[in-house]
């Protein structure tokens, strides 16, 4: 898209380099706190717009440093996995371009909590940067549980399935928050979607074309 392009260029000079790595050793951080002072710190960190309206305007940053998980084993898991992804996409579009995938993936997080009056979370968010990496290296292999070698696409049907479960039986903020993370995918890779339905198109068209002339010529004779 142009304009996304144009917004790229635009913000070039102020993209945050390595992004991903203070996204996660500050999420790492919240995690150690949160092992000290309990559940309730890690509370005064969700997005809300109630308690942002009495004056809490952390909130509107802090959301993204949750933990994803409370186990120390999950944790270190996921914090490299969230760190590969993002500076593996960081590498493939440039510091702009992710920071910007990134910026629309929290800017629609506020937008879905605000919708609906709901806490929000990174869950989608995260979500949404794993399925951009899987679009864009879908044999890429992990290993499932540390043992069994799971190419990212079929990771990623899970991913669409939760996206679509979300969607379909979820809650209102659910629902909008799946919504706005898959739109955010999608703006970012529209152009890959039309080009391959218009790479179809012409292979459908050569194929009709040939068969065709097939036709014509076998009349012929």
């Amino acid at each position: 898209m142009n304009w996304l392009n144009d917004l790229e260029r635009k913000i070039r000079k102020y993209a945050i380099h390595n992004l991903m790595y203070y996204i996660v050793v500050l999420t790492g951080l919240v995690f150690l706190l949160s092992m000290f002072f309990g559940g309730n710190f890690v509370n005064r960190l969700y997005f809300s717009p109630e308690l942002i309206m009495r004056g809490e305007f952390w909130r509107v940053i802090t959301f993204i440093f949750i933990p994803p998980s409370n186990s120390i084993i999950w944790i270190i898991f996921a914090l490299y996995f969230y760190y590969m992804i993002g500076r593996t996409l960081e590498q493939q579009w440039g510091t702009a371009r992710f920071n910007l995938y990134y910026a629309f993936g929290v800017l629609g997080t506020v937008v879905a909590s605000l919708l609906t009056g709901n806490i929000g979370t990174p869950t989608y968010l995260n979500l949404s940067l794993f399925m951009a990496f899987a679009h864009l290296f879908p044999d890429f292999q992990v290993l499932l549980f540390l043992i069994i070698p799971v190419k990212m696409k079929y990771l990623a049907y899970l991913n669409w399935f939760f996206f679509g479960y979300s969607i379909l039986v979820g809650t209102p903020s659910q629902r909008v928050a799946a919504i706005v993370a898959l739109a955010n995918f999608f703006i970012f890779f529209y152009s890959d979607f039309t080009r391959k339905m218009r790479i179809r198109n012409n292979s459908k068209d050569t194929r009709s074309n040939f068969n065709k002339q097939i036709r014509e010529f076998k009349k012929r004779k």
